[in-house]
Order: C-alpha cells, then sequence, then structure tokens
C-alpha cells in the first residue's frame, strides 16, 4: 500500500472510531452539536440558512430538528409573511444543554489529543485543512 493510501485509511479509521466515541461521551451526533452550536451564536435563522450555515443536507437538518424539537431544545415557527420559510431557535433549555455537550466536547477534544504540544496540534490542523480544501476541489 502506497503512503497515500495509507494516509486516507488512517483517516477513514480515525473516523470510524472517533465517531461512535464522541456521541457515546456526548449523547449526541457531531451533525447536531453542530447545529445546536450555531444556534448558540445567533437569536434566531431561518432553517435554509442553518442548513448552509452547518453544509448539511436539507433533509437531515429538517430531521435533526424534529427530533431536538421533540426533546425541547429547540423552537421552530413559519415566517407569518411566506409559510415557506421557518425559522429555528434554541428554547432555554436547549441553551442550557448546548453549553453543557460543549463542555464534554472540550474534554473529549483534549483527550484525543492528550500528550500533543500546541505546536503539533497547529501542523496537524494545518494539514488537515489542505486536505480538506483539496478533497472540495476533487470533481466526481
Amino acid at each position: 500500500m502506497s503512503s497515500e493510501e495509507t494516509i486516507l485509511r488512517h483517516l477513514n479509521d480515525i473516523y470510524k472510531q472517533l465517531s461512535p466515541k464522541f456521541e457515546r461521551c456526548t449523547g449526541i451526533s457531531q451533525s447536531r452539536l453542530d447545529l445546536l452550536h450555531k444556534l448558540m451564536e445567533v437569536d434566531e435563522i431561518s432553517q435554509r440558512a442553518l442548513q448552509r450555515e452547518v453544509n448539511i443536507d436539507n433533509a437531515a437538518v429538517t430531521r435533526h430538528l424534529k427530533q431536538l424539537e421533540a426533546k425541547g431544545m429547540v423552537s421552530r415557527r413559519k415566517n407569518p409573511d411566506d409559510n415557506r420559510i421557518t425559522f429555528v431557535s434554541l428554547t432555554d433549555e436547549g441553551r442550557e444543554r448546548t453549553a453543557a455537550l460543549c463542555k464534554e466536547k472540550k474534554q473529549f477534544i483534549s483527550q484525543m489529543l492528550k500528550d500533543f504540544s500546541t505546536d503539533e496540534q497547529e501542523m496537524l490542523s494545518d494539514l488537515l485543512m489542505r486536505i480538506q480544501q483539496n478533497g472540495k476541489n476533487i470533481q466526481y
């Protein structure tokens, strides 16, 4: 296996290993936490704008928001001037729970990057951003 293939395999293996551990640690998927984190930054946002901000497909955003709404974490309301537009906001409980989830995420990240120096973390971040950008530029 070439070094390039090994890198791809490592990235895939890391994702498969960390994703379920992250969900067990926080009790929520990274996608849902991304939605909640974005909602922490705003008072209210349209569902379409939220979907663009977090880069999750529309059907998944709708599904996540319905489940978060059922748990009392978010509220949704139709735009009275245009029923096609739905506004989303965090409830008070959602804000509290999201803040707690963000603390749990921070602890998870600290464990994941244990024994990495600040310089190593910055270098890794730069390298991963380059891989991510290259991936975006692949046309298939």
